[in-house]
């Protein structure tokens, strides 16, 4: 797998560490997941919430419905060890060995999202302090700190326990780390004496740290590093570089304890188990692709929870149609294959609003996840619990244990879809070429959006809706499109947009240009270049960084009020614009493409573009409202390419894997899709209802 920057390999001082490091061979997605089965499903299952006497109903019923794998133990740290140093598997084993009888892996689940009230009383240094002070308790999840030692130590005791146990079992297909586990700002003591620790392996001494926090302003010099506490996040006025720094660590504390799990495990794991975790796509947290010791990343996905009015009058029922398609392109470039490990197979319980998905749904997110590279896909749950907090969350069962649930049939469908597939597969990379020649890759950092959202300079910006107006005009042509990293190579991409990329240095700006001269087209957007990696402003022009690489100077950039936009003028058709825009005066040979109007600024050049090279440069100093604007620039620097794009109306997709064309239809409407040739329909009709799948072969 990827290897990351430094910050990743830094390990926090003063933590516990029971497992030692275990090399392993760098193994691919065939090993766990070969082309022959397209992809797997699998459910969720608590055996420690039900009966004993209804576990094998329950795996006999899963298995007949089609699942092929099942998922034990994510919150059962207090029945696997139920006092301190005392572990009870009898229970697991049993569950294992039915599951098993009925054809069914398993993955198993680390619990440490739970810890177990033994351990929350005994030692309550673990939970984690807020920054009002407020200390979490008990009767909940993901309580304790990833910071506090004493808690690291217990949870890789019992996983070396877990390990050691199941680690050589042919039936355990692979692990998962903790739950959802995302970044923690615990402002208890331990946490800040490990930022401090974490602090001295970045800077050399305490001058480094207050040149690049620069101190000197407003009288914040420190002495030592013993003077430094956790910044106070809610204070307005707070050191933004100290914040940078913070997230930093606490990014890091996540991806460090999953790290020491990873680790656990694999002392004992035969060659065939994976290991991942369940991480919830929030973009910017910063844990997100920064393991060095997990097999691949997955990610839980939730469409219908009445945070998003979808397409149409129903469309909530059917979700954002860009969630899944962005989750893909985010975690499939990691380590090119990924899992979704949680999918919900039907109303959930926890959302603003809990509507029913729209008949087909289910079935629609199941084709569109593989559609995007999707390995394997988890339904969570089997069963509708009966108590705690999630009462309402839907099953692949309903609450009497039995009748099969809509989603649940949906499930049942789309397995046997994929298992007919299975019978005439080809390797997950035969593409058409007319699709791979549009392949783009957006580049991401999430530095970028920590410091923009500290310094926003307009309360309308938003960072993820300045990406997202890209990217689904990108989808809209039909492209392939991988998030990408700095430490990915950029020539396997004919495009690469690089959208408000605020923090650079000197080496990524030579890769951009590199990357053009060589035959890239590289497009860069508005607050692209403006600070060092410690979010400094550059001494110079402002921008200056980038002047040769663009070819123009900035003069300044505006911010507008909401209630009084102005336009851009690009071919003769206006786009308005308030949040962000940059004033340019460029160079010769530099070409304008949109001008400013309205202002007193008329006329001046707000988007331009320059050969470079074998390849060219696009700059967007503009951000627009609606994304009209973005893809019209982005079409243009297509059609210069001469690359054909498709014109896919709002809410169709389409995606390509294993010689196989994928079209789904989050739309309101029926819609006909071009299938080439005399290629064979395998799967739906043509035009593609609502919530409706086309599969094509496309070798």
């Amino acid at each position: 797998m990827k290897k990351n920057n430094k910050f990743h390999r830094l390990k926090t001082a003063g933590l516990a560490i029971l497992c030692s490091t275990l090399s392993l061979a760098e193994r691919t997605a065939t090993d766990y997941f070969p082309d022959s089965q397209l992809t797997t499903t699998g459910v969720y299952y608590y055996p420690e919430h039900w009966d004993v006497s209804q576990w094998e109903r329950d795996f006999k019923n899963m298995a007949e419905l089609g699942f092929e794998f099942t998922h034990f133990a994510e919150f059962a740290w207090a029945q696997l060890e139920p006092q301190e140093g005392v572990y009870d598997f009898a229970w697991l084993d049993h569950a294992i060995e039915l599951a098993a009888k009925h054809k069914l892996k398993i993955i198993l689940c680390t619990s440490t999202a739970t810890p177990p009230v033994w351990l929350t009383r005994k030692y309550p240094e673990i939970l984690i302090t807020q920054e009002n002070g407020v200390k979490l308790d008990h009767g909940a999840r993901q309580h304790a700190s990833f910071s506090n030692p004493t808690y690291r130590a217990l949870a890789l005791k019992m996983i070396d326990a877990l390990a050691k146990r199941y680690g050589k079992d042919k039936r355990i297909m692979g692990w998962q780390l903790d739950n959802e586990p995302g970044v923690q700002y615990d402002f208890g003591p331990q946490a800040e004496k490990a930022f401090r620790s974490y602090l001295t392996t970045v800077y050399p001494d305490i001058d480094s740290l207050n040149a690049a926090w620069g101190t000197p302003f407003w009288s914040q010099v420190y002495h030592s590093f013993e003077e430094i506490t956790l910044p106070k996040l809610g204070m307005m006025f707070m050191n933004p570089h100290h914040i940078l720094d913070y997230r930093r660590f606490a990014s890091l504390q996540t991806a460090n304890f999953l790290d020491e799990q990873s680790r656990c495990i694999k002392q004992y794991a035969n060659k065939n188990q994976f290991v991942t975790t369940n991480l919830i796509p929030t973009y910017d947290e910063g844990h997100i692709g920064i393991y060095n010791d997990l097999d691949f990343h997955s990610y839980t996905r939730y469409m219908v929870f009445g945070d998003d009015k979808g397409i149409g009058r129903k469309g909530y029922r059917l979700g954002n149609p860009w969630r899944i398609a962005y989750a893909n392109d985010f975690f499939r470039p990691l380590e090119n294959q990924f899992g979704v490990m949680e999918l919900q197979p039907g109303q959930v319980n926890w959302g603003n609003i809990n509507s029913q998905p729209l008949p087909g749904a289910i079935r629609l997110w199941l084709w569109h996840v593989f559609a995007g590279g999707s390995d394997f896909t988890c339904a969570y749950r089997f069963r509708q619990p009966l108590s705690g907090m999630e009462q309402y969350h839907y099953g692949i069962v309903g609450t009497d244990g039995i009748s099969v649930t809509p989603g649940g049939n949906e499930y049942k469908q789309f397995n046997q879809e994929i298992h007919a597939l299975r019978s005439n597969v080809a390797a997950f990379d035969t593409k058409p070429t007319h699709y791979t020649k549009r392949k783009v890759g957006i580049l991401w950092n999430h530095e970028n959006a920590w410091n923009m959202s500290r310094q926003p300079q307009n309360t309308h910006w938003d960072t993820h809706e300045h990406i997202r107006k890209y990217y689904k005009a990108l989808k809209r042509f039909g492209a392939p499109v991988d998030v990408i990293r700095e430490n990915d190579s950029f020539e396997n991409y004919p495009f690469m947009l690089v959208p408000a990329y605020q923090l650079v240095d000197d080496a990524l700006i030579a890769r951009w240009k590199a990357y053009a001269e060589q035959g890239g087209h590289l497009i860069l957007t508005a607050r692209t270049g403006h600070k060092d990696r410690h979010g400094r402003i550059f001494e110079g022009k402002f921008g200056y960084k980038l002047f040769d690489l663009i070819g123009a100077e900035m003069n300044f950039f505006d911010l507008l009020q909401a209630h009084t936009p102005d336009p851009i003028v690009m071919g003769g058709k206006q786009y308005d614009w308030f949040t962000w825009g940059e004033n340019f005066t460029p160079y010769e040979n530099t070409e304008v493409w949109a001008t400013y109007a309205g202002d007193y600024y008329d006329g001046a050049p707000a988007i331009l573009h320059r050969s470079l090279g074998k390849g060219t440069v696009t700059y967007v100093g503009v951000d627009s409202q609606d994304g009209e604007m973005e893809e019209a620039v982005l079409r243009k620097v297509y059609d210069r390419a001469q690359v054909a794009v498709e014109h896919l109306p709002d809410g169709l997709l389409i995606e390509y894997r294993n010689g196989l064309g994928i079209a789904v239809n989050y739309a309101d409407q029926a819609i006909r899709v071009d299938v080439p040739g005399m290629k064979k329909i395998r799967i739906g009709v043509n035009p593609v209802p609502t919530a409706g799948v086309l599969v094509w072969d496309a070798r």
